[in-house]
């Protein structure tokens, strides 16, 4: 069956054990990702937002100074930009991670079109 190009049944247990072990990764990642809190900050410090690794809101921190000043719309831009600092955050450790996973990884079958 070889001379077809298909792949010997060595390589195909290989790429399922493969598959499984990363699927198993995988669910591992997803619960670390969901236990972390990655804290954004304005560059002024007055406010904090924190997300999990897979950006689900956690809490937010606002000095009540700021909340004290009846500046909305500093107050609004601080938070913005805390939350957008905790969005990146996020999603790159959410890539870094994701690499670290599927880093090195070949995932082609000869003869399967890989």
């Amino acid at each position: 069956m070889a001379g077809f190009g298909l792949p010997n049944f060595g390589q195909l247990t290989e790429a399922f054990r493969k598959a499984q072990q990363i699927q198993q990764d995988a669910q591992k990642l997803q619960e670390e990702l969901d236990a972390m809190e990655l804290e954004g900050k304005s560059a002024d410090g007055q406010v904090s937002v924190w997300l999990s690794g897979n950006q689900q809101p956690l809490r937010v921190r606002i000095a009540s100074e700021l909340l004290g000043s009846g500046d909305a719309a500093a107050a609004e831009a601080a938070v913005l930009e805390a939350l957008r600092n905790a969005y990146e955050l996020s999603t790159g450790t959410m890539r870094e991670r994701m690499e670290d996973l599927t880093g090195g990884l070949d995932l082609n079958l000869p003869g399967l079109g890989g």
